[in-house]
């Protein structure tokens, strides 16, 4: 579950339901073994990624959760064009029911939330052509600390109960299992969702969530017709990376029928920014996961439709084929992600993972696509079609990514050239002194581009200016219009980041008019003082955490800012240094100026037993040094790197390849000598 000081109230373990209330086998497994399960589930369900919503990442258990909601987010979905995007599902998570069973043993729906019972809103979501889900958990209780009750020993009546209510999809979590085998547990369920199938004639999607503890991937495909394969998702930049990166080197486990699920969405919940959740949905996508909003919608922004709604994006996520997307190239937080589609195209992410503007290329031939002369490349975002010669590649802002489907074929000369636009080094200016900067055009297309002109727009009060040629008659393929610039910011604006913007304009051969804008961050910084700076004391350029905030010269501590403890590894406290948990990354401007940075590095102490992660300092995209897998066992270990010549340092805290569980780490003493 979640990395925090507080992971053990979500899963308290909770007494066993009396006997007469249970089922006689505990569990049914219908004499098979928990290894080679025989009896499926009905076919045809789940040939693509389930798509819908989930109320848990926006109300938890809180009053707002109840029957009006439900039939609300239904209302929306059609209203809104989202049941016409493909998504079906309208779930109730925890909380629904009553803490106790009824005489004969029932699930009880909470009568102050739900006054009309589940069947009601169920034929209430019928009635508008969408389907209902429902959650419980293979334990005991659920995972709430109210203490709702499970369906571990009650899995035949709890199941004939889902689907006389017309319930459509089961999410079947692992909270108070009673160390019952895993397979065994999920294997009843299942067979108890098939025993009540036949009787009803209302199949159910089948959701498995025990977090991956048991590699369900390897064993859950004729059980399930998706497993979660990591813990649960924060509305966070860290929480989200993390699980993206356990989620993606399990490609080879999903397909129609049976698909990888790295928890729900947190587009529009306010933990992330457009930028941020733009990356949450296209990378979901690339990887064939289930789409189950979880923002309120009722309260959703235009930008939180937007992104939900893009047609173009779900076409990947739901391509009939059912591949999810594998890494293809992967350094220096620049990731490329491609996935074969069944047209024989293939979607490609390009994946900025950084919190600086980066290039991020490959090629067609690395993506998989046949030799050809040219290839459509198609930005899923821009909803704009583009050719290129070969090469895939984009300026990525911070934290963003760009969602191509690239294909070979023979409309591609229909299109305008394909660009890259970028700027060399980033963007920093110091208050009242003018900063150079290069700026590039370059043609990827088969194509010329022609009449080519270029612009840099600042904030208001800044002063831009070309000092080489913005324009160009023409540009070949492979060609490069480079621009020189002096951006200078008014003496006195204060440090931080502000919005500029590249924009190209350029025409096809055939006279076709197409612009290319890039939005960038400008960040005006103070140089570096001369001799050794403790980081902790030093403002930093971006910060991102998997748990709560980055803290200054205390531990990570929970979810507030402000709640850490003195920094102590291995029973050793020190006064200075960042409290992070992974995944984080903290950069700071070097200005080219500094030579090493040093620190005492490990997990700290306010994790108990648990933690484990490692440490990385980059300079400028390349790493510069890094540990080993660390845990609290360990006492602190000494990182140093040269970071000469570097516009930009970044500290980096990964997960140890275990998730996200407890993972605190501390920069002790972290210095940066200039």
């Amino acid at each position: 579950m979640i990395g925090s000081l507080t992971v053990a109230l979500l899963c308290a373990g909770g007494l066993a339901a009396p006997a007469a209330a249970r089922d006689t086998a505990i569990p049914s497994t219908t004499g098979q073994t928990a290894d080679a399960p025989r009896v499926k589930l009905p076919d045809g369900l789940a040939l693509t990624p389930p798509m819908g919503f989930n109320n848990w990442n926006s109300t938890h258990c809180r009053a707002e959760f109840d029957e009006a909601m439900i039939k609300g987010i239904a209302d929306i979905f059609v209203e809104k064009g989202l049941k016409d995007a493909g998504y079906e599902y309208v779930n109730l998570d925890d909380c629904w029911a009553l803490p106790q069973r009824d005489a004969n043993g029932k699930l009880v729906p909470d009568p102050v939330r739900f006054p009309n019972g589940i069947k009601a809103v169920a034929d209430y979501v019928h009635s508008k052509g969408l389907k209902l889900g429902i959650y419980t958990s293979a334990g005991t209780k659920t995972c709430n600390s109210a203490g709702f009750p499970g369906a571990l020993g009650h899995e035949r009546s709890d199941a004939q109960q889902f689907a006389d209510w017309g319930v459509d999809y089961l999410k079947y979590d692992n909270c108070n299992n009673q160390g019952v085998d895993a397979k065994k547990r999920y294997i009843a369920m299942r067979d108890a969702l098939k025993a009540a199938s036949e009787t009803t004639g209302r199949p159910i999607v089948y959701s498995i969530c025990e977090w991956g503890e048991n590699k369900p991937w390897e064993w859950a495909a004729d059980v399930g017709h998706l497993w979660r394969t990591t813990g649960d998702i924060s509305d966070n930049w860290g929480s989200m990376v993390s699980i993206m990166k356990r989620n993606l080197p399990l490609a080879k486990y999903a397909g129609p029928g049976h698909w990888n699920d790295p928890d729900m969405l947190e587009v529009g919940n306010g933990g992330m920014t457009d930028t941020e959740y733009r990356t949450h949905f296209s990378m979901w996508s690339i990887m064939a996961a289930p789409l189950l909003i979880g923002s309120d919608l009722r309260k959703a922004s235009p930008e939180t439709f937007e992104i939900l709604g893009n047609k173009e994006v779900i076409a990947v996520d739901q391509d009939p084929l059912g591949k999810q997307g594998e890494v293809v190239s992967s350094q220096g937080g620049r990731w490329v992600v491609a996935k074969e589609m069944k047209d024989g195209s293939r979607a490609v992410a390009l994946f900025n993972e950084t919190g600086t503007a980066q290039s991020v290329s490959t090629t067609a031939k690395a993506v998989g696509l046949p030799g050809a002369d040219a290839y459509t490349l198609r930005d899923l975002w821009e909803h704009k079609s583009y050719n290129t010669a070969g090469r895939i590649a984009a300026t990525v802002p911070a934290h963003g990514t760009v969602l191509l489907r690239v294909s070979a074929g023979g409309k591609w000369a229909h299109h305008p050239p394909a660009a890259e636009l970028g700027l060399d080094g980033g963007l920093f200016v110091e208050a009242g002194k003018p900063a150079k900067v290069t700026s590039e055009v370059a043609n990827l297309g088969r194509t010329a581009a022609r009449r080519v002109a270029v612009t840099l727009d600042a904030p208001s009060g800044w002063t831009v200016r070309a000092t080489s040629p913005s324009t160009a008659r023409s540009l070949r393929t492979g060609r490069t219009l480079a621009t020189s610039w002096t951006v200078t910011a008014p003496a006195g604006t204060q440090p931080g980041p502000y919005d500029v913007r590249l924009k190209a304009t350029y025409r096809s051969p055939h006279g076709a008019r197409a612009e290319k804008v890039l939005p960038l961050t400008a960040q005006v910084v103070v140089a570096p003082p001369a001799g050794g700076s403790l980081l902790g004391d030093l403002p930093w350029l971006s910060a991102t955490n998997g748990w709560g905030p980055v803290e200054r010269n205390t531990s990570n501590g929970d979810r507030g800012l402000g709640d850490g403890r003195p920094i102590t590894i291995g029973g050793k406290v020190y006064a200075k240094g960042l409290g992070v948990h992974a995944e984080s990354a903290v950069e700071y401007y070097a200005g080219a100026a500094c030579e090493k940075v040093t620190a005492q590095v490990g997990v700290d102490d306010e994790t108990i037993v648990k933690g484990t992660i490692a440490f990385e300092i980059w300079a400028d995209g390349e790493k510069a040094a890094s540990t080993g897998v660390l845990t609290n066992a360990m006492p602190a270990q000494e990182l140093s790197a040269d970071v000469s010549g570097a516009q930009v340092v970044r500290l980096v805290v990964t997960d140890g390849g275990d998730g996200i569980d407890s993972d605190h780490g501390d920069w002790a003493d972290a210095t940066l000598s200039c």
